[in-house]
């Protein structure tokens, strides 16, 4: 971009849309706040100057910041849960000829394809001392675009839309942006635990519980010593990824080598592995407590595999008081594969490794298991104090620069 054009357009900045925290009611501010202090901490690699004005978050970068440089900031933002969109603005002065030279520059940058486009000018007056009424303002720019470049104008379904929103300081100017990951912000709903495997519907369960405002935590069984590290490593490479969202992810892992055989050793093949979830719950519930979560999260899919019957989900409840929270219940492995692929943990989980669920494989599993056999099971391992003891064997995986 030249330097006449940077000139025309002002300065870059990024508006932030938000979505359903401005329907908070008396609590709104509580979610706000927390949200301001979620965007500073994504942010902290850049110096910006974070304002909020009637439901918009403006982000206001140091005089002479370069476009890349905002374009990273509107990139790094949008993966903050609670924005619904991210545009890359320009701040002008706040005069009519002002706006509607930043307009004209703004279109004369983009491609040959999109100045070809239909359009159409969205004005938006917040501060109604500005000369011109927001459909003035739409007519004065419109028909200066019309007569500079000859673009139709199409008020339904344009193909390119310049909005304007008058502030009480200045103009901010833009086009397209980029989505938002809408929900809540997070933290703003508490903590969780999630059961973290390396497999495709766990991370998916956790990203959803992040957009709804749950800082969590990850717990990940190992099959060690029986199994190696892959499965540390992947989930590792997982809870990095799904970072971007939350940031100061903690991993949890448990060696559950030993306790599986123990399981196995117990005879009851068809029950192995709803005795094997079981323990897992309650070992989470355990953990849970010490890190003060208020829940459990699971990436379950109701009959996507046959463990995850009703009768099975509703045995493996029985095992812990926490609340268990399935965001995945509903979908089918087409849906949450969809949603893997966007976020970014499709092609890790992917990757193989030795997930410690394949040691206790039987060739038939249970599909309507029985709470009074799995306590049995229970009753000759004392599953209780096992829990514990694999709750004391918990090491932490610090993520490298968190």
């Amino acid at each position: 971009m030249s330097v006449t054009a940077m000139s025309a357009l002002g300065e870059p900045c990024v508006l932030l849309k938000l979505g359903e925290v401005v329907l908070k009611g008396r609590n709104r501010e509580l979610f706000e706040s927390r949200l301001r202090s979620n965007i500073k901490a994504a942010l902290k690699e850049f110096t910006v100057d974070i304002r909020q004005r009637h439901g918009v978050i403006a982000l206001f970068l140091p005089k002479g910041t370069s476009v890349d440089v905002a374009e990273a900031v509107a990139q790094r933002v949008s993966e903050v849960p609670g924005l619904v969109r991210v545009n890359l603005a320009w701040r002008v002065a706040k005069t009519p000829e002002a706006v509607t030279e930043a307009a004209i520059e703004l279109i004369k940058d983009r491609d040959e394809v999109a100045r070809k486009a239909s359009f159409a000018v969205r004005s938006r007056r917040r501060d109604k001392r500005f000369p011109l009424r927001s459909n003035e303002l739409d007519r004065l720019v419109g028909g200066t675009i019309n007569d500079t470049y000859g673009l139709p104008v199409d008020l339904s379904k344009p193909e390119l839309t310049v909005f304007i929103e008058v502030d009480r300081d200045e103009v901010f100017v833009f086009t397209d942006g980029l989505p938002g990951q809408g929900g809540l912000p997070v933290g703003s709903s508490g903590r969780a635990l999630v059961l973290m495997s390396g497999g495709i519907d766990s991370p998916v369960a956790a990203y959803r519980m992040m957009r709804r405002g749950l800082r969590v935590d990850f717990l990940h069984f190992s099959g060690i010593p029986f199994t190696t590290s892959e499965s540390i490593y992947k989930a590792y490479a997982l809870v990095r990824r799904l970072d971007r969202f939350q940031g100061k992810s903690r991993l949890w892992v448990v060696p559950f080598g030993k306790a599986q055989q123990s399981i196995r050793a117990s005879g009851q093949d068809r029950l192995a592995v709803i005795a094997q979830r079981r323990l897992m719950l309650k070992t989470a519930e355990e953990v849970a407590h010490r890190i003060r979560a208020e829940a459990l999260v699971t990436g379950d899919s109701l009959g996507q595999v046959s463990s995850q019957t009703l009768a099975n989900i509703t045995a493996q409840d029985h095992a812990v008081a926490m609340p268990i929270l399935r965001p995945l219940i509903g979908l089918d492995k087409t849906e949450i594969m969809a949603e893997a692929r966007r976020i970014g943990t499709l092609e890790i989980s992917e990757l193989p490794d030795e997930d410690c669920c394949t040691l206790l494989a039987p060739r038939t599993a249970e599909t309507r298991a029985k709470i009074e056999d799995l306590k049995q099971i229970e009753k000759r391992l004392d599953a209780e104090e096992l829990a514990v003891q694999l709750a004391d064997s918990l090491q932490e995986y610090k993520l490298e620069g968190v």
